[in-house]
């Protein structure tokens, strides 16, 4: 009985102290509290039929947003708890264990569970509508994609209060993650979540090309293609090379972890530095992932309020281009000072410093868009303004950190810590604030209030540079990361409390934010024109939200910044009048992406736990899924012309 007592409280972390006990019970009430609602109002049916089995891409964007909002407060709060524990020294907030497991989850919530999401988010909310299109090339792969993302994130966060959390870092370098070394669940979670993502990562780089490729309206060339568009265009391209060497890297530990294999066991023959290749020959392309669609992003916002063309469009195109080539000659500088020798890391010093080329054409280009243009000032413009300075600093710090000699300095110290807060917090978390703004209208029907807006903004941006710019100093002074705590006589103290100020600082504006989603969504304008902010590209010709169908007709491109040449031209979007409807053929919702997906979670499991009848359970599931939709012929259905005429007539386009 002893030892059943002992392998729970092991299991459900009740070692941990009161911190853990108060998280599981807010998980607890969170989870009876959502059943209790959904139940009282008889939302079941209303929760299926419209959500956990759509396969419209905008309701999929949707969700990919609040999931994306859910794990930014997770990964921020775990950020909280670790700035608390080095506000001053020798603190004992957190236990070293704890501190090792939330520094952990931090780094990979944040990149694959926060950023990964937002701007998978963004793809599905903008894209189709942009290039005139109905829907994605395959939706059912869409809706896959998000499920196991989905079920990736519960998997990995049930770690929190099942067995513990991953402790390795984000990066999970063997041998410390070896069994010998971390034995337990934890690193198993870690492995198996980012493989199961992983995989629906891919699919969504598969389709996002496919439909940029091949679903384009007519006359949409590829260089009259709106720059976010052209941003997924390429991302998706670096998706489908990075993302599976990821995920080879990722089967092979775990099989070493799960069977006794060798493959980074050194005592075995193994090699750990062919994992770490492995992971940053995913990792840094994976930085530009997570950035090139905020800066497609911010060239619309720029040239929406700027209420001028982008300046340099092929220029813009060109770096793009450039930035996804060089992002893969560039990974070995994440590892200068692991005696690669000084012709290797000469060639990946001066490639890092060449992509800085390409990023300072996009930033000039804004500036000459901006250059004598009618500024409005709206909260999106000043979220995509903000990305400017911030990511500069990051940008700059990264030439710093390309010079082999000095990167023997700078690395593994706070100054590296600061420098990658600068590029994807000042870069990717400023950008997707500044795309939730800006297409939140488009999402919603409803504008987020402006006032709140900027009360969000500068509390967070004077929070982030607080807490983030005096990490530089702190690298100056020696602190180096993954630092659990430290002794008085460093003289770092006061400015860790100043960085840890800042941190809360960037809290009290995450909360502004959500009081601003509640706020709006009860009291907020509605968009009833479905263009808001004078937009330029396709998807402000479209109602607030988007009908099923998108477009009634699909319309026809005569140049780049299409919605803004038919409202100059006093063109409708569903063409000359008399042009008659004819229905629409749509896909059919399925409850199979959802249910395959949760049989993944159930596969992913038994990895975890090494429950290997569990695993078959969820593998054969999974390949029954599979195969009935390989029979299912029966897949989709025509809007009649009489609902299609119904609909328009109702947003005033008939």
């Amino acid at each position: 009985m002893h030892g059943v007592v002992n392998w729970a409280v092991h299991f459900f972390m009740l070692d941990e102290g009161p911190l853990i006990w108060l998280s599981d019970f807010l998980i607890i009430c969170a989870s009876l509290g959502i059943v209790v609602v959904l139940t009282k109002f008889r939302l079941w049916k209303w929760l299926w039929d419209e959500w956990l089995t759509t396969v419209d891409h905008k309701k999929i964007g949707i969700m990919y947003m609040i999931a994306a909002i859910l794990m930014l407060f997770r990964g921020g709060t775990d950020g909280l708890l670790m700035r608390a524990q080095l506000a001053w020294p020798n603190m004992h907030f957190l236990s070293a264990d704890h501190y090792d497991q939330i520094f952990t989850t931090h780094g990979t919530i944040m990149i694959l569970f926060m950023a990964m999401p937002a701007i998978i988010g963004f793809f599905n909310v903008a894209v189709p509508l942009q290039i005139g299109c109905r829907d994605v090339a395959f939706p059912y792969l869409n809706a896959i994609s998000f499920w196991l993302f989905f079920f990736a994130a519960l998997l990995f966060n049930l770690s929190f209060v099942v067995g513990g959390s991953p402790d390795g870092g984000w990066t999970s370098y063997p041998p410390y993650v070896e069994n010998q070394f971390d034995p337990g669940p934890g690193e198993n979670y870690y492995l198996v979540a980012l493989s199961i993502t992983g995989i629906g990562t891919i699919a969504t780089g598969i389709n996002f090309l496919v439909t940029i490729l091949r679903m384009r309206a007519p006359g949409m060339t590829f260089m009259r293609m709106p720059m976010f568009t052209w941003s997924v265009f390429v991302t998706s391209v670096i998706i489908l090379f990075a993302f599976p060497v990821l995920a080879v890297a990722l089967a092979l530990l775990l099989i070493d972890r799960d069977f006794g294999s060798h493959f980074f066991t050194v005592d075995g023959g193994g090699a750990p530095m062919q994992y770490v290749n492995l992971f940053w020959f995913w990792g840094h392309p994976e930085v530009y992932i997570v950035i090139l669609p905020i800066f497609g992003l911010m060239s619309e916002v720029i040239s929406t309020f700027s209420h001028k063309r982008i300046f340099g469009y092929s220029a813009m195109v060109v770096s793009m281009v450039a930035i996804a080539i060089l992002s893969f000659v560039t990974w070995v500088h994440h590892f200068f000072t692991m005696g690669a020798g000084p012709g290797v890391n000469s060639f990946f010093g001066v490639s890092t410093m060449a992509i800085a080329i390409p990023t300072g054409v996009k930033v000039f280009n804004w500036i000459f868009t901006m250059h004598k243009g009618r500024l409005e000032f709206k909260t999106a413009m000043l979220w995509s303004l903000g990305v400017i300075p911030n990511f500069l600093i990051g940008g700059l710090t990264g030439v710093m950190l390309a010079v082999p000699p000095a990167d023997y300095q700078y690395h593994n110290s706070y100054f590296l810590i600061a420098h990658f807060h600068y590029t994807l917090i000042g870069g990717t978390v400023f950008g997707v604030f500044s795309g939730l703004y800006y297409w939140w209208p488009k999402m919603f029907g409803v504008l987020l209030n402006e006032k709140l807006g900027r009360w969000h903004f500068w509390t967070f941006m004077i929070g982030f540079n607080i807490c983030f710019f005096p990490q530089f100093f702190l690298g100056f002074m020696g602190m180096t990361r993954r630092m659990y705590t430290y002794p008085a006589g460093y003289g770092w103290g006061v400015v860790n409390l100043i960085s840890t100020i800042g941190a809360f600082l960037m809290g009290v504006a995450f909360i502004i934010f959500v009081y601003n989603i509640l706020w709006s969504a009860r009291y907020g304008e509605r968009d009833t024109t479905g263009d808001p902010w004078d937009g330029r590209t396709l998807e402000w010709a479209t109602t607030s939200p988007a009908p099923h169908y998108n477009f009634a007709i699909i319309p026809t491109v005569k140049g780049r910044d299409a919605w803004w040449l038919m409202k100059q031209n006093g063109e409708s979007i569903n063409g000359p009048k008399g042009v008659p409807f004819r229905p629409i053929h749509m896909p059919n919702n399925s409850g199979r992406p959802f249910i395959m997906s949760a049989l993944f979670f159930i596969l992913g499991a038994g990895f975890v736990f090494q429950w290997w009848i569990l695993a078959i359970v969820g593998f054969v599931g999974v390949l029954i899924c599979m195969a009935q939709r390989s029979f299912e012929y029966d897949d989709s259905h025509y809007i009649p012309v009489e609902e299609i005429e119904k609909t328009e007539a109702a947003a005033g386009r008939l």
